[in-house]
């Protein structure tokens, strides 16, 4: 990591650009087929550094501002989106909800192992009747004598399998205590009551799982608890939740960069009535419109990343960058597949792939609805 470390930026971007490319791209069908990534790969991203992007220096990280890691992840986001989930909930939800609301024991313990690759983290907070109704969540976390004793039922939550730590957010309130009775939980994946039900199939990102996770009398001991105390409420679950809504905002960027390059290659090769289909003014009206709708997203992620940086976070302007840039990528896609007509139908181009990938980002994170509820309703404060 030392010699990442020694790196200007631009030279570390440049070399995620040549791994995205030379490395990334041409594995995709590999990926796709094998419902997984190739630990080759994995262990290639461990060390460029790739879990380390947004872990401070102080912990084995790199230390990238939010906008370099946007920067970052609009490059490494043009190949399948499959890759950044491997290493996502790592460097976003989890570690960032144990850097600032941790204790400096459970700091020391967890960063430095995430940042080399070696501890992979899973967020677990949805449930069947609580996904975007966060504060509903029925999970309950008992104290008996020193401990703490988890039950409940966990649903869709990226890379349980092989998770080593699951951030566990459940209730140590009463029932009907709403958001302010929850607490944050840091549980290694080897404790005993966990089990991680068989992965779905899904419609899109093959490679990437999602199953059930189900808690049964598991008991943790009390310094298990984010930060040491009961409560919090869902502060540290929304610490990682707008990280990560601006990397999945410039993960739309990068994917809709990705549609438009396999796109603008068709409409060049293929002819039609004489002449490239690109010259046809129908397909160039197309092309023109996802190009100004990428370049609006990616001005809005990288506004947001740096006045993330500056502080404070810009809550509501995230939601407006992703909200805004989940639906865009998906247009762009269906352009994509529109430009390519039949043969954008077909498995053997990468195109119908992407469209089928990027329909998750208007889901997860909070869906295109929520964003649109959070931002009218601070519009009416």
């Amino acid at each position: 990591m030392n010699d990442l470390r020694n790196m200007t930026f631009n030279e570390y971007f440049a070399r995620i650009r040549a791994f995205t490319r030379d490395r990334l791209m041409p594995n995709e069908l590999r990926v796709e087929e094998d419902d997984a990534i190739p630990e080759d790969i994995v262990q290639e991203m461990r060390e460029l550094g790739l879990f380390a992007i947004s872990i401070p220096s102080s912990y084995g990280g790199l230390g990238f501002n939010m906008e370099q890691q946007v920067r970052l992840t609009i490059e490494f986001t043009q190949a399948a989106a499959a890759y950044r989930a491997r290493f996502s909930t790592t460097i976003g939800l989890c570690s960032q909800a144990i850097l600032d609301f941790g204790t400096d024991a459970q700091r020391q313990a967890y960063l430095p192992k995430m940042a080399e690759g070696s501890c992979t983290g899973a967020f677990t907070l949805t449930e069947p009747d609580a996904g975007s109704d966060a504060g509903a969540l029925t999970t309950t976390a008992a104290k008996d004598g020193g401990d703490f004793v988890i039950n409940g039922h966990k649903r869709y939550i990226t890379n349980a399998p092989i998770a080593d730590l699951f951030v566990v957010m459940a209730r140590t309130g009463a029932p009907d205590s709403g958001a302010d009775g929850v607490s944050t939980f840091l549980v290694d994946a080897g404790t005993p009551g966990i089990r991680v039900a068989a992965p779905e199939k899904m419609l899109g990102q093959r490679g990437s799982w999602a199953p059930e996770v189900f808690f049964e009398d598991c008991r943790v001991p009390a310094d298990a608890l984010m930060g040491g105390q009961e409560g919090g409420g869902l502060r540290p679950a929304l610490r990682g939740i707008n990280h990560a809504r601006t990397h999945v905002a410039a993960s739309c960027v990068g994917q809709a960069k990705r549609l438009i390059d396999e796109s603008i290659a068709y409409a060049k090769e293929r002819q039609t009535f004489g002449k490239p289909l690109g010259e046809h003014q129908s397909i160039a009206n197309m092309l023109a419109d996802s190009r100004a709708e990428t370049f609006a997203a990616e001005s809005m992620v990288l506004e947001c990343a740096r006045r993330f940086d500056s502080g404070p976070i810009p809550h509501i302007d995230i939601a407006c960058a992703k909200y805004f840039a989940s639906e865009m990528v998906c247009r762009v896609a269906d352009r994509a597949v529109q430009i390519y007509g039949g043969a954008g139908y077909m498995e053997s181009n990468a195109v119908a792939r992407l469209y089928r990938d990027v329909r998750l980002f208007r889901i997860y994170e909070g869906a295109s609805q929520i964003q649109q509820i959070n931002i009218a309703r601070d519009m009416m404060r």
